[in-house]
C-alpha cells in the first residue's frame, strides 16, 4: 500500500493506493482566505475539516493529524511519502 500527497488540478489529495486503485482520504485547497482541509470519515464529523488555515504545511498537518488511512485498515503510524506526485493533466508544482 502506498500513501502520498497528489496535486490534482488546484488542490491537493491525499491518496492511498492498493494493488492499482486508489482512495482519496483527505485534501487540500486554497481560497483567496487560506487553505481548507478535510480529512475523510464514515459519518458526519465536521471537525475533521476546517477553513482560513494560514499555510499548506498547516493544512497539511490538519489532515494528518487524523490518520484517516486508519479507517482502511492502514495502521495509524503509516507514513506519508515526502514528495507531492502530480497527476497527468499538471505538470507544475507550487508547494514541496
Amino acid at each position: 500500500m502506498e500513501l502520498f500527497w497528489q496535486k490534482y488540478r488546484n488542490r491537493f489529495r491525499l491518496m492511498l493506493a492498493d494493488d492499482g486503485e486508489e482512495r482519496e482520504v483527505g485534501g487540500i485547497r486554497e481560497t483567496s482566505r487560506g487553505f481548507e482541509a478535510l480529512a475523510v470519515t464514515f459519518g458526519y464529523d465536521p471537525g475533521r475539516a476546517v477553513k482560513g488555515l494560514s499555510s499548506f504545511e498547516e493544512a497539511k498537518e490538519f489532515v494528518e493529524s487524523f490518520t484517516p488511512w486508519d479507517l482502511f485498515g492502514l495502521p495509524r503510524d503509516t507514513l506519508v511519502e515526502a514528495e507531492i506526485r502530480l497527476t497527468e493533466d499538471d505538470n507544475s508544482i507550487h508547494y514541496k
